[in-house]
């Protein structure tokens, strides 16, 4: 994979102008993802870049808020796998955008992966397989999936506003989702998605999606393709290993952001050294 940055340097200036965000956007459109680097940069410029990019703001509900309309990425220390961002859910974000307020001195590298490549990789036995569609089905704990609905929900702002009629609403806007509400509270949820999708934002098939990816905040989910087998280990580790063929990696500098097409390119982490770090992450839909 090519490396895409645009630097303020060959910019001509420091600050984000239209003229800046064009290129991203003809980034996103040829190679799915592109690195700003030199630019002024502060948390309310990174969050006015995300309201630019994108007409609709989401959020993941396990995450701390920073602004408006981002959040600080603390998933633990360890690397975390490939996967789009929110991709077992039934809003996926079309763009998600990470800014390094603060470098790692050594490790903490995001990881980059064109799911197009990935595709592309495949054997005809493998394109097949993994373009049927798949029932991901996972518990939430009462504090999560309120969160997530008072976010995504329009009558409702507030987790404790939150009724099972808005569930029932939320369920009949977006169809193949389903739920079982627990005594405790919390919610067995199942959703179908497509492991392989078309870019929003591009045109091209990629696998895109959430498998490879971790469960650091939430219980592990069931990967069960239409023709009933589920996915288990052994094929995760050997999708991992061609996944990786196709992966680059972001060496943070101090103010660096990057955007990527979140239909297209998966992202991940390799571990943590210096936890000193600091990545925020902004997130919508066009």
């Amino acid at each position: 994979m090519s490396y895409n940055v645009i630097r303020a340097s060959d910019a001509g200036e420091t600050s984000i102008t239209p003229a800046v965000l064009s290129e991203v956007k003809d980034y996103l459109d040829s190679d799915g993802w592109a690195l700003l680097r030199g630019f002024k940069m502060d948390m309310p410029t990174f969050s006015a870049i995300t309201s630019q990019l994108c007409k609709t703001i989401t959020f993941d509900p396990a995450r701390e808020y920073s602004e408006k309309n981002t959040q600080k990425v603390d998933a633990g220390l360890g690397p975390i796998g490939l996967h789009i961002e929110n991709g077992n859910t039934p809003v996926c974000p079309d763009v998600v955008a990470f800014y390094s307020a603060r470098a790692a001195f050594e490790g903490s590298q995001t990881t980059i992966c064109d799911g197009r490549l990935v595709f592309e990789a495949f054997s005809e036995a493998q394109k097949a397989r993994w373009s049927q569609r798949m029932m991901v089905t996972r518990t939430l704990p009462e504090i999560l999936w309120k969160r997530y609905l008072a976010n995504e929900h329009p009558a409702i702002s507030d987790p404790a506003e939150v009724t099972h009629e808005h569930i029932l609403q939320f369920k009949a806007a977006i169809p193949d989702q389903d739920f079982t509400l627990n005594d405790d509270g919390s919610l067995e949820y199942r959703i179908k998605v497509s492991p392989v999708r078309p870019s929003s934002l591009s045109q091209g098939l990629a696998f895109a999606n959430a498998i490879l990816g971790p469960s650091h905040n939430y219980e592990p989910p069931v990967y069960t393709l239409e023709d009933g087998s589920i996915v288990g280990s052994d094929e995760i580790e050997e999708l991992r290993g061609i996944a990786e063929t196709c992966t680059a990696e972001i060496n943070w500098q101090d103010g660096d952001v990057a955007v990527i097409d979140n239909t297209r390119v998966m992202h991940g982490r390799r571990a943590i050294k210096d936890q000193d770090r600091q990545l925020f992450i902004g997130m919508g839909r066009l």
